[in-house]
């Protein structure tokens, strides 16, 4: 569920093409979340889930990882790349919750900007490969 007071973050640059003055959340990122509805899979099965949304939404789990603290009420943090309304790609984060029964999306805020710009890089990697 994207929460309220997340959904009114401003958003970080490295979403190329989101308009940071918009407080909510980009069509895509919601439409994305209503995919992931229903999970109750825990830590094993998060990976798997946010792999098939992102498939379906035309877009790619790049990683996932453990929150370590960074994203508060946050066990694992799965980065994906997904399609905005246009041809551009942007990045967005899953979270699943710190009980392991719910996945909330989000756009990267300056937070988890170290989180976004990592995935810039890998990205850019496996552009080369």
């Amino acid at each position: 569920m994207i929460l309220p007071d997340i959904a009114a973050r401003p958003q970080a640059s490295a979403l190329g093409g989101i308009d940071q003055s918009d407080p909510m959340l980009p069509l895509e990122l919601l439409e994305l979340e209503l995919s992931l509805e229903g999970y109750a899979g825990g830590d094993a099965g998060f990976c798997e889930a946010v792999r098939r949304a992102a498939d379906r939404s035309g877009g790619e789990l790049l990683f996932d990882l453990p929150a370590g603290g960074l994203i508060e009420d946050c066990r694992r943090i799965a980065v994906l790349r997904i399609p905005d309304d246009g041809n551009r790609m942007r990045v967005v984060l899953a979270l699943l919750d710190g009980h392991g029964t719910e996945i909330r999306m989000q756009a990267p805020d300056d937070e988890t900007a170290p989180l976004v710009r990592f995935a810039d890089a890998f990205i850019e990697v496996l552009e080369r490969i």
